[in-house]
């Protein structure tokens, strides 16, 4: 169905990716936020008290490792030991905080959706097979879901709305490099 046709029969679907777009950027972007600063919600929080110390020694910013708790200890299954294996890596930490950060801000800005949308499915392909098998369900977890909500939102973004896409793909680096968009 066309954008034109879609607006006049009420459609508002397109809205609705928006809204997963940028919900979906601000779960990325603020887990990017809390290791690095340690703002306490699951970084910096004692698990006994509850009491949070920003910017504590887990926080990225301040030494910590935003990868090493769950790669050393939150793995399972057949792939647990190769996750272990890069726990702490300060090249892994900086991809990891990186992807992050800009998969976050590029979903909420609505700029180079594409390499936001892979890279992020590809984050949270990684995440899964990390703890496998899930708890609560032996192939589904959150993480296969935000992959399949990450590729409607990319199926949806010629058409996006909320966003700075428009005026991006006109930059003539992002004409070149159609992977930007």
């Amino acid at each position: 169905m066309s954008i034109k046709k879609q607006i006049k029969t009420g459609d508002k679907s397109l809205y609705y990716w928006a809204v997963a777009r940028i919900s979906l950027g601000f779960i990325f972007f603020w887990a990017f936020l809390d290791k690095a600063f340690g703002l306490g919600f699951s970084t910096c929080r004692d698990a006994v008290s509850g009491a949070v110390e920003t910017m504590c020694g887990k926080a990225w910013l301040a030494g910590g490792s935003p990868t090493e708790g769950f790669l050393q200890f939150g793995t399972k299954g057949p792939l647990a030991e190769t996750f272990q294996a890069v726990a702490g890596n300060p090249v892994v930490d900086v991809l990891f905080i990186a992807g992050l950060g800009l998969i976050g801000l590029a979903l909420i800005l609505g700029i180079g959706i594409k390499v936001a949308t892979i890279s992020g499915s590809l984050l949270m392909l990684m995440m899964w097979s990390a703890s496998l098998l899930p708890a609560n369900n032996p192939i589904l977890d959150e993480h296969i879901i935000y992959i399949i909500v990450l590729l409607g939102v990319l199926s949806a973004n010629k058409n996006q709305k909320w966003g700075l896409g428009r005026a991006w793909t006109k930059q003539p680096l992002v004409k070149r490099l159609s992977i930007l968009e």
